[in-house]
C-alpha cells in the first residue's frame, strides 16, 4: 500500500473514531455526577421532594445526583443557569408553574419553557383555599356569594407574584367576578400570621403549612385545587366537587434538561424516573408531603403535559393582566 493510501485509510478510520465518541458516550451515559440546579431553598416543599426522588434515582443511574439550591428572583437564576448548560444530561432542573409563568409575566427573563425537554413528572400539588373564622361562609358558593355582597371589604393575602397560589387565586377571581383587596407578602408564612390574625380574610396555602391551623378551627378550609380530596382532610371538597370545575386547575412538579440533549438519553432520564415512582418508599415519603404522586409517563406525554400548561397559564396571565415589576 502506498503512502497516500495508507495517508487515506488512516483519516478514514481517525474520521470514524471522532464520529463515534459521541454515540458512545450517550451509550455509556451517565458516567459521572449529575447535578440538580433547584430554583428555591434549602428545606421548603421543592428541595424535600427533590432530595427524595434524587436519592433513590443515584441508586438506579449508580451516580451522584447532587443537588444546588441557587434561589432568587422567583426561580429564574436558576432556570437561566440550567437554560445555558451544555445539552448532554448532566444539568437537570425543576419544572412548576412559574416556569411556564415567569417569561410571560417579565419581558427581561431570558428563557422559557421550550428552552427545556421534560424527563420526570413527580407529584400533583394541592392547594386549599382557607378563610379567617370571622368570614361567614362555610364552603366556595358562600364565600363566593358573601365577597359579592361585600365588594372591596376583604382581604386576599398574596404569597408571591406570579406563585402557584397566586395563579390560583386569579384563576378563581376570573371565574367568579369576586373582587378582594390583594396583600402582598414575601412567602406563605408571614401571610398565614396575617390570615390567623385577621388582617387578610382569604388566602390560597400549602396545605402542609395550613393543616394545623385548619384542625384547631383557627382557619376554615373551602376547597381543594386539587385532583381528589385530601386523605388529612376528608370533609373538604376539591373546587370542582364545590361547583367550580373550571378552576380545579392542579400543578405538578416535575424536572426537566436543556433542549438539545439528545432523545436516547432524554429517554434514559424519563425511564430512571418512572423506576422511581414505582417505589413504595418513594411513594410513602412523597405522600407524607401531601401531595399526589404521578404515574409514570412517556417523553412524549410530559412535553404534552408541559405544552398545555404554558397555554393554560399564559391564559391567566394575560386574562388577569399579571405583571411583575422589573
Amino acid at each position: 500500500m502506498n503512502r497516500n493510501a495508507l495517508t487515506g485509510a488512516a483519516i478514514l478510520l481517525l474520521t470514524a473514531t471522532v464520529a463515534a465518541r459521541p454515540a458512545a458516550a450517550q451509550t455509556d451515559f451517565p458516567n459521572r455526577a449529575i447535578r440538580v440546579v433547584l430554583p428555591y431553598p434549602a428545606g421548603g416543599i421543592v428541595d424535600i421532594v427533590t432530595r427524595i426522588v434524587t436519592e433513590k434515582l443515584q441508586d438506579n443511574l449508580g451516580r451522584p445526583v447532587v443537588v444546588e439550591n441557587k434561589p432568587g428572583a422567583n426561580g429564574n437564576l436558576a432556570w437561566a443557569q440550567a437554560a445555558r448548560a451544555a445539552p448532554d444530561g448532566y444539568t437537570w432542573t425543576f419544572v412548576s408553574p412559574a416556569l411556564f409563568a415567569n417569561p410571560r409575566m417579565q419581558a427581561s427573563v431570558p428563557f422559557s419553557e421550550k428552552d427545556f425537554v421534560p424527563v420526570g413528572g413527580i407529584v400533583y400539588t394541592p392547594w386549599i383555599f382557607v378563610i379567617n373564622p370571622s368570614v361567614p361562609a362555610n364552603t366556595m358558593k358562600e364565600f363566593v356569594d358573601y365577597a359579592h355582597e361585600h365588594p372591596h371589604q376583604l382581604n386576599w393575602a398574596n404569597g408571591g407574584t406570579g406563585s402557584t397560589p397566586h395563579l390560583n387565586a386569579a384563576i378563581l377571581f376570573n371565574a367568579t367576578k369576586i373582587d378582594l383587596a390583594e396583600i402582598p407578602y414575601k412567602g406563605q408564612p408571614p401571610a398565614i400570621l396575617d390570615l390567623l390574625a385577621n388582617r387578610v380574610q382569604f388566602m390560597p396555602a400549602s396545605p402542609n403549612l395550613v393543616l394545623q391551623y385548619v384542625k384547631a378551627g383557627t382557619m376554615k378550609p373551602l376547597a381543594v385545587v386539587g385532583k381528589a380530596r385530601l386523605t388529612e382532610l376528608p370533609d373538604v371538597p376539591t373546587m370542582a366537587e364545590a361547583g367550580y370545575p373550571e378552576t380545579n386547575v392542579v400543578s405538578w412538579y416535575g424536572y426537566c434538561v436543556p433542549k438539545g440533549t439528545p432523545p436516547e438519553i432524554v429517554d434514559k432520564i424519563v425511564a430512571a424516573f418512572n423506576t422511581v415512582l414505582k417505589d413504595e418508599g418513594v411513594r410513602s415519603a412523597l405522600q407524607r408531603q401531601i401531595t399526589e404522586v404521578m404515574e409514570p409517563k412517556t417523553a412524549a406525554e410530559l412535553q404534552e403535559l408541559v405544552t398545555a400548561d404554558a397555554a393554560k397559564y399564559a391564559k391567566v396571565i394575560e386574562d388577569a393582566g399579571i405583571k411583575v415589576q422589573e
